[in-house]
């Protein structure tokens, strides 16, 4: 399944560019959320290269997760698709 890379998580003074909230396309509810609990992430760059990570909690009400990525991701990610598997 697919999803979109909404921002990083991030506070006031800090980003954490190896962390990712992402929103998945058929999730609406943090109860649809916590079902893709521990599944695998894959971004893919314009140059075939994937960065590989995996979904460690729900963020917020709405149906987002929140993936931890092996390597920091670029800022071009933001607004990208991602795999869910």
């Amino acid at each position: 399944m697919n999803g979109t890379i909404v921002n990083f998580r991030r506070g006031r003074h800090t980003q954490y560019p190896n962390q990712a909230i992402i929103h998945i396309d058929s999730s609406k509810s943090k109860e649809d959320a916590e079902k893709m609990l521990d599944k695998k992430v894959t971004w893919t760059t314009a140059s075939k290269k994937e960065i590989i990570g995996k979904t460690t909690k729900a963020h917020g009400n709405s149906g987002a997760i929140l993936a931890r990525f092996e390597t920091g991701l670029p800022g071009q990610c933001i607004g990208t698709k991602v795999k869910v598997e």
